[in-house]
């Protein structure tokens, strides 16, 4: 066995225990950082050919895993923008150069521009809602992200799309009879507007809905047409008193345009009108809620476990504006770490699949919640003794080779 071989073999050892000590000073530095995944060196052997009686001694080599997909513990705080991920995927985040990352930190809080950015300086990256339509998540990339941005934009008003109506018809009413209610609703402008929904009964089992514009509708007189009426549905009922035909049941009225005295529109409304129904007793109306607003400032924001944003309102409505993005692939441990606490795609991770919380793989998302580090402060301790005592132990090996070769250089004197 050759000396100098001994040698290389324990400075082999020596540097496979600094690495591991590496990792073990860099856990121990981040076990208080949101989000951060425990780093561990795997050690293999490296052997050399040996015969003819002698024994070439080979050495140890390292590579350091990541428990990237080990989940950390969670904490709670008091502000809605501080996020976790229970269960799989990562959020995605853009650098200041515009690339897109993986992360489980999720310490955000908005910039000077409403720019939701974590502690890294890393942007949430979301799809935007547009015209209150629920975004379609691109599976297979990044296209179609943006930024999420939470900025006070003053008052705003949002006009009405869609609602619902309840009603319950007297059985007992006779035909010709007519049943009204009303309904408030928003213009482009968030002025209130007054619709006058109509019950008539028709026939046994059947009544009409008229929806009238209150302030521009007239009756008909004869030969014109009555004014102002922006939706009718006909409504048939079975003997015991329920619905006949598809549910849900909708009407969809006719926008008014240029309204006067604004010059503000209202938009088509969907109304739901799937739970009227013809029972005995009074005539009853309830209405199942509208959307759109009245101007108000903002007055903070919300997210729900699906990742919806919501800017909450003075008057206390809460508007979806984006949905948080997800993002996973097939081996997580094996994504790229990179600074600031966010992975890139390796070589070995599998493609990078995206998607919305609560849905498939993907976790959801907790607001007021961070993940904690998953480092474990006493393991790491231990990993530190058995590293400096593997160091000693190697560097005694060098030590003894060394004093051999000094005994051999000094046979010739």
């Amino acid at each position: 066995m050759s000396l100098y071989g001994s040698m290389r073999t324990g400075v082999s050892g020596m540097n496979a225990q600094s690495n591991r000590l590496g990792t073990v000073a860099e856990n121990i530095a981040n076990a208080n950082t949101t989000g951060y995944k425990r780093a561990s060196t795997e050690f293999s052997s490296m052997i050399l050919p040996s015969g003819g009686g002698n024994y070439n001694s080979g050495g140890v080599e390292t590579q350091v895993r990541y428990s990237i997909s080990q989940q950390g513990g969670t904490s709670y705080t008091t502000s809605a923008s501080d996020l976790a991920i229970n269960g799989g995927g990562f959020f995605i985040v853009q650098g200041n150069g515009g690339q897109n990352f993986l992360t489980r930190a999720g310490s955000f809080v908005p910039d000077k521009d409403g720019n939701l950015v974590n502690t890294a300086g890393f942007t949430l990256m979301g799809y935007e809602y547009k015209a209150g339509a629920d975004p379609t998540v691109v599976v297979n990339g990044f296209d179609g992200l943006t930024q999420v941005k939470l900025k006070d934009e003053g008052l705003v008003a949002s006009g009405s799309t869609k609602g619902a109506m309840e009603a319950n018809l007297p059985s007992g009413a006779a035909i010709g009879d007519e049943k009204p209610t009303s309904l408030v609703v928003y213009d482009s402008q968030g002025n209130t507007r007054i619709l006058d929904f109509v019950y008539k009964k028709t026939n046994v089992n059947e009544w009409s809905l008229e929806i009238r514009d209150r302030a521009t509708y007239a009756p008909a007189v004869p030969p014109a047409t009555p004014t102002g009426v922006i939706g009718s549905q006909t409504m048939t009922f079975d003997a015991a008193g329920k619905r006949i035909g598809a549910v849900p049941a909708t009407l969809t009225t006719s926008a008014i345009t240029n309204l006067p005295g604004t010059g503000a529109n209202l938009g088509a409304l969907t109304i739901d009108t799937s739970k009227t129904t013809q029972l005995g007793g009074d005539f009853t109306s309830t209405g199942g809620g509208i959307d759109g607003s009245k101007p108000s400032k903002m007055s903070g924001f919300e997210i729900d476990k699906e990742g919806i944003v919501y800017v909450k309102y003075g008057d206390g409505n809460l508007i979806p504006k984006f949905r948080i993005a997800l993002a996973n692939v097939q081996s997580p441990d094996k994504l790229q770490p990179e600074s600031g606490n966010v992975y890139s795609q390796g070589t070995d991770s599998g493609v990078i699949v995206t998607g919305f919380a609560g849905s498939g793989a993907f976790g959801n998302i907790q607001s007021k919640a961070l993940e904690n580090s998953n480092v474990d402060i006493a393991n790491e301790l231990t990993s530190m003794i058995e590293a400096q005592r593997n160091y000693t132990a190697n560097s005694k090996v060098f030590q003894t080779a060394s004093d051999l070769l000094d005994v051999l250089v000094n046979l010739k004197r």
